[in-house]
């Protein structure tokens, strides 16, 4: 089952050493099938307000995400980015395919 990444970002600071980390996560997103599928796109708020940027990385399972966060190569890069801002970092599983909203009522 496919799993997510998900990051809110907030008070990022652009400087070098974001810079370099945008140059390397890829990089580190590589050995784990790790795809970005949104990342700092404008956000259109629909319902209450908004603040800060959005990245959301798809990974071929939940293990494959746990391991790019925890490899040497992304734990190196990581003090980059969070010197430079704030925000929440999520793994999360995706739905089984295909899933209809009442589905939940089963899985729980």
């Amino acid at each position: 089952m496919t799993a997510y990444a998900i990051a809110h970002l907030t008070d990022v600071t652009m400087n070098d050493e974001v810079i370099e980390y945008l140059h390397r996560i890829d990089s580190t997103l590589e050995p784990f099938g790790g795809q970005f599928l949104v990342h700092g796109a404008r956000v259109f708020a629909l319902e209450e307000t908004w603040a800060g940027d959005i990245v959301v990385i798809s990974f071929p399972g939940l293990q494959a995400a746990r391991d790019w966060y925890d490899s040497p190569a992304y734990r190196s890069i990581l003090p980059l980015r969070t010197r430079n801002s704030s925000g929440s970092v999520i793994l999360v599983d995706g739905v089984t395919r295909p899933h209809a909203a009442p589905d939940i009522l089963i899985e729980s």
